[in-house]
């Protein structure tokens, strides 16, 4: 389901440095792959984005694939970057910063970050 995205994944992940394994992994658990996802929060494309995030990261179309990937990975770097961790950074994407710095991890996000580190390991093992 991320196949057809790779070169986009691996351009954006390189540049903003973060494994593409990780952003493969959001992608597939955000919108398995779907670029006109929407989910019933308002997040929208390959990497759900949010419209305030969007805008932040100056998005135009948040289901054009390509300008979701870059704003996605820039993003999720610079949660990486903030956070210090890849649990916390996916923590802090699917519930927000604020729910990290809170403390607060809704019952989602206890699903979500463990699901997205185990699809990560699995993307690398087809990647060897």
């Amino acid at each position: 389901r991320t196949q057809r995205y790779r070169p986009l994944i691996d351009y954006y992940s390189k540049l903003n440095q973060i494994e593409s394994e990780l952003v493969s992994a959001v992608i597939y658990a955000e919108s398995g792959g779907d670029p006109k996802a929407i989910s019933s929060q308002g997040a929208a494309g390959l990497m759900q984005l949010m419209p305030t995030t969007a805008r932040s990261l100056g998005v135009e179309d948040r289901y054009d694939a390509e300008q979701n990937i870059a704003s996605g990975t820039k993003y999720l770097s610079s949660l990486v970057d903030r956070f210090g961790s890849t649990e916390l950074a996916l923590w802090a994407y699917n519930a927000g910063p604020a729910a990290v710095k809170a403390g607060h991890m809704p019952a989602e996000t206890e699903d979500y970050v463990p699901k997205v580190m185990r699809l990560a390991r699995v993307f690398k093992g087809l990647a060897k």
